[in-house]
């Protein structure tokens, strides 16, 4: 068994489709028409063993509270992670992406937090070895 896909809710996919791919570098995976909406994925690395992420839209009636306590109160939605941390916080803010916590020494792992501009706040993890 694996994690084939699992969800992102967005207040915009377009705009989360150009974040997500130009800024994060993920690959999409799937992009197709479903009335307003789209099924869109994206995904990153390569291989079988690759996780599928869906910029769902934010239009079932329990998502935009669930999303708005977590952004409210300052809690990443997920957790990416990276084996350099300061080079990726230097990377992203240099294509001008928001961050609300600038890398921080937590013991075991140094986590930083940005905005995805569509609504989450994800953390950006480095896990001391």
């Amino acid at each position: 068994m694996k994690l084939q896909t699992v969800s992102i809710f967005v207040d915009d996919q377009q705009r989360a489709l150009e974040f997500y791919t130009e800024k994060l570098g993920f690959e999409v995976t799937a992009d197709v028409p479903m009335g307003e909406h789209r099924w869109l994925t994206v995904h990153l690395g390569e291989g079988e063993n690759v996780t599928d992420v869906s910029l769902e839209p934010k239009a079932h009636r329990a998502v935009p509270p669930f999303t708005s306590a977590l952004l409210n109160d300052g809690i990443p939605f997920c957790m990416l992670a990276t084996d350099d941390i300061q080079a990726e916080y230097e990377r992203l803010q240099g294509l001008g992406v928001e961050f609300t916590q600038a890398p921080l020494d937590v013991g075991p792992v140094i986590i930083a937090v940005f905005s995805d501009t569509c609504g989450n706040l994800l953390q950006l993890a480095q896990y001391k070895q």
